[in-house]
């Protein structure tokens, strides 16, 4: 049972996120008609959160944007493993789950690398190098979690997220013209539009512009990317938690072993057994693109644009390098071995 306490205590900064997340999703739709195409209602829920930034300073909404931005993050994301069947997984082949694999490691890896040489932080580089390995920006939310409090922490999963949607729409546009040029298949094309492009969305938009057959084996090998969040998550919390001795300080993660996670992939289990019912589970997937939506604009909101200009052009040019990485690492073994 919810006291009323706790709900004086969240509920201003939960109503503020969730007014965000309502003015973003009006505004997807507004600029979609006027645009004619649409604009992720995450990325307008950054910018409207963070044009706000400066009423969510006030004390009265901390609790409630760092429940929203945490505990209803969790939530949101457990209950994406509604999308994975494993079947759909297991009919991949084995050398294709390979080549997926490899290239996310090489990918979370060179996020690490590039951070160290450019000067940004390992978790910055965790987090930039997860987020494009597996799900763009509900993946940074989802490693943000592991991280440890630091200051530039939000600030860097907004721009994060930002960069995710950018450099995904860009993807979109751009590697299916380089799968036509090395006269891939629909197959070939399809593994490699879901093995390299950040988001969902972008990934189906990028089959489609192909064929519909490129559409539906290019979401499969992006399922597969999303049902390797729990790995990945729980590989940077270990290592952004691992003792670096007393001349560097330690970095310890505060979640090292996140239960979401591991509900994540219960529920996908659950799912791959047809055991939640059809209304149920679109309902509850409908319930997470919210409470991401919610989270994201609590983020936003928790960010001033001040900070994220501040953090520079490195930040950019880790994503940048990132995407090419992601993109060769799966594009060269596809093109070789299938």
């Amino acid at each position: 049972m919810v006291s009323s306490a706790f709900v004086r205590l969240v509920g201003p900064g939960i109503g503020l996120s969730v007014l965000v997340a309502l003015a973003s999703h009006v505004a997807e739709r507004v600029l979609a008609g006027s645009l004619g195409k649409p604009v992720p209602a995450a990325v307008l829920a950054l910018v409207i959160g963070m044009a706000a930034h400066g009423i969510s300073r006030h004390p009265v909404f901390t609790a409630g944007l760092t429940f929203s931005s945490k505990k209803l993050l969790q939530v949101a994301i457990a209950l994406l493993g509604l999308r994975i069947v494993l079947g759909d997984i297991v009919s991949l082949g084995l050398t294709t789950v390979l080549i997926v694999v490899g290239s996310m490691a090489v990918t979370l890896v060179g996020g690490v690398v590039l951070a160290r040489l450019l000067g940004r932080s390992e978790a910055y580089g965790a987090l930039a190098g997860g987020a494009t390995a597996i799900c763009g920006a509900s993946a940074a939310l989802a490693i943000s979690s592991v991280i440890p409090d630091q200051q530039r922490k939000d600030a860097d999963t907004a721009f994060v997220v930002l960069a995710c949607n950018l450099l995904a729409t860009l993807a979109m546009i751009g590697y299916p013209l380089v799968a036509g040029w090395l006269h891939f298949d629909e197959r070939l094309t399809g593994i490699f539009l879901g093995a390299s492009i950040h988001d969902v969305a972008q990934v189906v938009g990028a089959g489609l512009s192909v064929s519909e057959a490129t559409a539906g084996t290019a979401t499969i090998v992006k399922i597969f990317r999303v049902f390797l969040l729990l790995p990945v998550v729980l590989a940077i919390g270990l290592f952004l938690r691992r003792d670096k001795g007393n001349d560097g300080g330690a970095i310890k993660a505060k979640v090292p072993v996140p239960l979401f996670a591991f509900a994540f992939l219960a529920l996908a289990g659950l799912n791959s057994l047809e055991v939640v019912p059809q209304a149920l589970r679109l309902a509850l997937l409908d319930g997470s693109r919210w409470g991401l939506l919610v989270a994201i604009a609590a983020l936003g909101l928790n960010t001033s644009i001040e900070a994220l200009v501040k953090l520079g052009w490195r930040h950019m040019l880790v994503m940048v390098v990132l995407m090419l990485v992601i993109g060769l690492a799966s594009l060269v073994p596809i093109a070789l071995l299938l």
